[in-house]
């Protein structure tokens, strides 16, 4: 559509008399004039359309608008009066109170003034709009004049924005009313008297009372803006900032088929995509991670029916495939960047955003049609680190996506229906099909929330965070597999999955304030296996991560064999066939979902420690292991003794392995050039001589990852005996080194790990071993190259992590729950080493193995 040069409403008022004005006409500073959520949309159509934000213009009633009408008809002493009495702790008092207030309101004609100066705002945003041929001919065929004729009446949405709604430490969203589809000026001027009355509704009463806002001092602003035809294609809600960790360089983008109102109200669980912020803003396509949801159902406008709208089904092809293409997802992120880039240089402080968007179906474009404030991870103390650990297991009930990692636990009370609150008691888990702004009353009482429906970015979702309690959502089945009365606990503290366990299980809360932490010589890394966790990791203090393992990701993600993903058509087992063909529906060529998958995996943890080192060991499955993936079995060996068999380097440029190995290559490739993330340093497991490095190392060149280039850097494992004696020769392939201290305790003492018969003599403190150690550090230092560990023995063993420090190796990398009390013992340790108080502890390798011998 084409639009009409912007002339204001006539007039000689001051703004602060004005009854109507145009989105043009305000800022971000005018929240007390046209509310939050208006203030907002006028901010990005003055200062972001510029820099390419899509924003569908509109106007607002102002404050005084609101003030008039109260004033002429005097409400407020009626209002106040009604009030006097209000408990909203008492669900029937408040349900009496707040209809009684509406019906005050709309029993009370609107006065003329106030009619006018909005029916010529319409009729002049009317005229604004120009439709073009191409959209008459998406409108079933229409001619020109007639198409002109049926814009005569712009369809419009009429939201409330009330004035102390969107505040950085509050977000009123979804506590007033909204009208979707709403046309003619009689139709607008009755939706924004009932926008008015809403400013009573039960849930924004309660959730005033609850800020401690005076019901008096908010006035109710009323938007109405041009709708993007979002139900003829998808819409969506995206956060500037991981809603779950407040890790700050993730944005989440959800989107769903249809107008906006399904997501908001969590009625359909969205697809999600979360996307890394800073290589995003210099040019690359970091998209971390990508989820199908479900999207079962449609909003679309109710043409000719009783209603302003309806939902309908959406077709299974639909619901299988992403609303919105990748394209679309970039740009969106890179819309919430900018967003967020504006409002944080407007506060002077960093502002993460929470903001809807709109694609228009006629058009083909993306519009932002509401920006606020995040009010939950903004507000979260930065020096404090929590974490819940559960401490039993029990059979998981259900399973949904979680929000907020922290775990909750009660009774459980089902309840389908809004009008059966009353029945909630205090301390319980609310159970039911989803949430919406009506439910709040109860929601503040609840020790935890789970949902059939909605995604991370809906009601029931939002209001959780905000209160701090757990929720799980888009369970599917919660209704009918928790029963009412039944003891459950529900954990959000496991990762992007929550589970609802039967039963009351113990859990732990752990609380540490990262204020005046030491930060000592030796660098201290993390373990990390579960990309879902990364963000939430991140928070601890560390240098890194020093071991990313991707047997996890192939396991947990991909499920498949590599070789059974290319050699897809010649499988034998044709419920293998199936089930592949399932997890990868989405993939013309099924090797692509492994190397997406992979880079997914990987560059989730990659971003989480940006732009710290995060070192990522090559496959290092086992044959038998590799054999229970989806495939496995028709293209891997029996093997006697898989521990020290085809494992590591040695299967990489083995013609039997190594166009599977390409494609771990090529996610790499992705991760590093189609990410951005130069970060990541891949690491070669089991590499048994230097010779066989370098046959790994040209096999990777030969598929693009050629050390040198583009800043990468290899390092190996050591883990084996051959590993150190020949350590001066491995680093002359090798970048840097890793002691895996499992594998290297197992063949120093000529032991298997996983034999319980032996168990007893496995021992990283043996004198065999820490020789082994102290000598690989002594030969790897002095060949100017660095050396960590990654091996369990330093987690487990203070002293262990002790001996190493005193050994001079560079850095430690410990299992997360291990970082902090580690830390502060290598500090320590270093300490007393730089006083020169334990001048015996220190000393040449020679030294070392002499005190041992005594």
């Amino acid at each position: 559509m084409t639009l009409t040069r912007f002339q204001p409403t006539a007039g000689n008022e001051s703004r602060d008399q004005r009854f109507v004005l145009w989105f043009e006409e305000v800022g971000i500073d005018d929240i007390p004039l046209v509310g939050g959520k208006n203030a907002s949309l006028g901010e990005m159509i003055r200062e972001l359309l510029s820099k390419g934000v899509n924003v569908p213009l509109g106007f607002a009633t102002t404050a005084a608008a609101f003030r008039f009408f109260l004033a002429g008809a005097g409400l407020e002493p009626q209002l106040r009066q009604l009030f006097a009495d209000l408990d909203v702790e008492d669900v029937v008092n408040l349900r009496e109170r707040g209809r009684q207030a509406r019906n005050l309101i709309l029993n009370t004609p609107f006065p003329a003034e106030l009619e006018t100066a909005i029916a010529t705002a319409y009729q002049q945003l009317c005229d604004r709009y120009e439709p073009t041929p191409a959209v008459c001919d998406r409108l079933s065929g229409l001619d020109r004049d007639r198409c002109q004729r049926q814009f005569g009446s712009v369809d419009v949405a009429v939201r409330s924005s009330a004035t102390a709604e969107d505040l950085p430490d509050a977000s009123f969203a979804g506590q007033q009313e909204t009208y979707l589809n709403v046309r003619g000026v009689q139709a607008v001027i009755q939706a924004c008297h009932r926008c008015f009355a809403s400013l009573f509704t039960d849930r924004a009463i309660s959730y005033r009372q609850i800020k401690g806002f005076d019901h008096f001092e908010v006035a109710l602003s009323v938007g109405v803006q041009k709708m993007v035809r979002s139900d003829l294609a998808a819409s969506g809600v995206m956060f500037s900032i991981d809603t779950e960790t407040g890790f700050r360089n993730a944005a989440l983008v959800t989107a769903a088929y249809g107008l906006g109102e399904n997501v908001v109200q969590g009625a359909v669980n969205p697809d999600e995509f979360f996307v890394f912020k800073p290589t995003l803003q210099q040019g690359f396509r970091p998209t971390l991670d990508k989820r199908i949801g479900s999207k079962e159902i449609r909003m679309v406008y109710d043409e000719g029916g009783s209603k302003l709208t309806k939902n309908v089904s959406v077709a299974e092809s639909d619901r299988q495939r992403f609303a919105i293409s990748d394209d679309e997802v970039l740009q969106l992120a890179q819309w919430a960047c900018i967003i967020e880039d504006h409002y944080s240089a407007k506060r002077g402080c960093f502002t993460p955003m929470d903001i809807e968007w709109a694609k228009d179906g006629l058009s083909g474009e993306l519009f932002i049609v509401q920006a606020r404030p995040e009010t939950v991870q903004s507000q979260r103390a930065s020096n404090l680190l929590r974490s819940y650990q559960l401490q039993g297991s029990g059979s998981v009930l259900v399973e949904g996506r979680a929000v907020g990692e922290m775990i909750g636990q009660g009774t459980a009370r089902v309840i389908l229906d809004v009008h059966h609150i009353a029945d909630f008691q205090a301390g319980e888990v609310l159970v039911t099909n989803r949430t919406d702004p009506d439910w709040e009353p109860i929601m503040k009482k609840a020790s935890a929330i789970v949902t059939n429906q909605g995604g991370r970015t809906c009601h029931a979702a939002i209001i959780a965070r905000e209160m701090g309690i757990p929720a799980i959502v888009g369970c599917g089945t919660a209704t009918t597999a928790i029963a009412t009365g039944a003891d459950v606990t529900v954990s959000c503290a496991e990762g992007d999955q929550g589970r609802v366990y039967a039963g009351l299980l113990p859990f732990e809360v752990h609380e540490t304030v990262l204020d005046d932490l030491p930060r000592p010589r030796t660098q201290i890394l993390m373990n990390v296996g579960n990309p879902e966790e990364a963000f939430g990791l991140a928070a601890i203090p560390c240098d890194g991560v020093g071991l990313a393992r991707l047997e996890f990701i192939i396991a947990n993600h991909i499920q498949a064999h590599p070789l059974a993903l290319l050699h897809f058509d010649q499988l034998e087992d044709l419920f293998v066939q199936d089930q592949i063909a399932k997890l990868t529906a989405n993939y013309d060529r099924k090797a692509d979902f492994f190397v997406e998958k992979l880079a997914q995996g990987i560059g989730r943890i990659a971003a989480a420690f940006w732009p710290k080192p995060v070192i990522v060991r090559l496959s290092d499955f086992k044959s038998n292991e590799y054999a229970n993936l989806l495939g496995g079995r028709q293209f891997e060996p029996r093997e006697e003794n898989q521990m020290i068999g085809w494992r590591g380097a040695s299967r990489y440029y083995d013609p039997q392995y190594r166009e599977a190995f390409a494609l771990e290559c090529q996610a790499f490739r992705q991760v590093r050039e189609g990410m951005g993330l130069t970060n990541v340093i891949p690491m070669v497991p089991f590499c048994r001589t230097p010779e066989e490095g370098q046959r790994v190392l040209a096999e990777m060149a030969a598929n693009g990852l050629k050390r040198g280039e583009n800043g990468l850097q290899v390092y190996v494992m050591c883990e084996l005996p051959s590993n150190v004696i020949c350590a001066d020769a491995f680093s002359e392939v090798f970048d840097g080194f890793s002691i895996g201290s499992n594998d290297l305790t197992q063949l120093t003492l000529g032991l298997d790990r996983d034999s319980a018969l032996v168990a007893a003599l496995f021992d990283e403190r043996n004198p065999a071993v820490k020789r082994m150690v102290a000598q690989a550090i002594q030969t790897v230092k002095a060949a100017g190259r660095k050396i960590g560990i990654c091996g369990q023995a330093p987690s487990d063993y203070p002293e262990f992590a002790e001996f190493l420090v005193e050994q001079g190796i560079d850095s430690i990398s410990l299992n997360p729950d291990s970082v902090l009390k580690t830390l502060l013992a290598i500090a320590a340790v270093e300490a007393r080493l730089e006083t020169g108080r334990d001048r015996g502890s220190q000393g040449t390798l020679r030294q070392i193995q002499d005190r041992q011998r005594r």
